[in-house]
């Protein structure tokens, strides 16, 4: 492996500083018009399920080409209340990939059951498909594949998966908004989609929101009641829920943010695509797979590295941001050790965890962004050979 070298020091003008994200210049096409909505909302006063909310929800599923969809307070919620609707029942199993945010495995133990993890596959970083049918068992209920980075899992082969079985999918789109592979759309594949709009994501609100989209009119019907308590009717409650509503603050925003989300994704793969034309080839980089097919939308650029702790801190001398999604799967977090399962368990997704690197990439990046983070990179990795 190729290690980053420090810079040797001469002259020379100040680097471009990027940031990892840059959100003002998100919000700078919609600012003036969520100012002028959040002034006519505290004029009108319905601050809690204001007609904003059933607007987004009808604009949201009919960008995703489906009929219901209930906006909620996060993605986690989402995940979670898609699971409890379609009937999860206490200690029942579900299928997830060790290599995601922690939120995903949050949702199947907040909803009693059981995360059965597999791993990742070294085609596009999602869930191994051979794995998760083989982990399928008796008790297994659903199958949860995660479009994670913006990249769309093998939908088509877990869906045929999933059939044989007799199980049913609930897919994790909180990062892949609009995403494709094989002519399928993150979210709309399974028995619902979970969405997150945390202010970073390609559709972000400007606080924590979320939204589960569906085919099923009686799934929405629940999920809208468990967001509410449980109640279908005020103070007739038939379930019991919880207080998981969007804000009427947050869908002011998403709706003035959707119409603009297919132009931001569309820059996003322009910035990707140059970082995977001008990266190929340095150091001992491994870029990110995209299979045949597939149609990302870039949420996160993540490269491999032996050193990924050296490579970020070469790049943050020079003003450049990076993160790491995520350096640790979930099984070897503190929080769910308990799982029981051992360190290398599932390999691929704990050498992705070791070398993960988020390069930054967000709508709106200009050429000389691009190029000064492509410099940085490239510069990391010159001079002796390293080892």
């Amino acid at each position: 492996m190729v290690r980053p070298h420090a810079p040797t020091s001469r002259a020379a003008d100040p680097p471009t500083a990027v940031p990892f994200v840059d959100l003002a210049a998100v919000h700078e096409p919609v600012k003036r018009q969520v100012l002028e909505d959040l002034e006519a909302l505290i004029e009108d006063g319905r601050f809690v399920n204001g007609p904003a909310v059933e607007r987004f929800e009808e604009a949201f599923a009919a960008w995703n080409e489906l009929p219901h969809c209930v906006g909620l307070a996060s993605g986690l919620d989402a995940l979670r209340l898609a699971l409890l609707a379609g009937g999860l029942e206490p200690g029942e199993e579900v299928i997830v990939p060790a290599n995601t945010f922690v939120a995903t495995v949050e949702a199947i133990t907040q909803a009693g059951g059981r995360p059965v993890l597999v791993d990742a596959s070294e085609t596009d970083w999602n869930v191994d498909v051979d794995a998760a049918a083989a982990a399928i068992t008796g008790r297994t209920r659903y199958l949860l594949p995660v479009h994670l980075y913006g990249q769309v899992a093998d939908m088509r082969r877990l869906a045929e998966v999933a059939t044989a079985a007799g199980v049913a999918v609930v897919e994790d789109a909180a990062q892949a908004h609009g995403a494709e592979r094989d002519g399928l759309r993150a979210g709309t594949v399974g028995l619902a989609g979970a969405f997150s709009f945390y202010p970073g994501k390609n559709l972000g609100a400007m606080g924590d929101a979320g939204a589960l989209v569906t085919p099923e009119a009686g799934l929405a019907d629940d999920v809208r009641a468990l967001r509410e308590h449980g109640q279908r009717a005020k103070y007739v409650h038939e379930l019991e829920g919880y207080t998981a509503r969007l804000d009427t603050v947050q869908a002011l925003v998403l709706l003035r943010k959707l119409p603009l989300l297919d132009g931001w994704n569309e820059e996003r793969r322009a910035a990707a695509g140059s970082y995977l034309e001008a990266l190929a080839g340095v150091g001992d980089l491994v870029l990110p797979p995209v299979p045949p097919g597939s149609l990302p939308v870039w949420h996160l650029f993540v490269v491999r590295t032996a050193h990924p702790d050296e490579l970020a801190g070469r790049l943050r001398e020079r003003g450049i941001a990076t993160g790491r999604h995520y350096p640790a799967p979930v099984h070897l977090t503190p929080a769910y050790r308990r799982l029981g399962y051992p360190e290398g368990a599932f390999p691929v997704s704990e050498a992705l965890a070791r070398e993960c690197l988020s390069l930054p990439i967000f709508p709106g990046m200009t050429e000389a962004q691009i190029d000064a983070v492509v410099e940085a990179v490239r510069a990391a990795f010159a001079g002796p050979a390293g080892t």
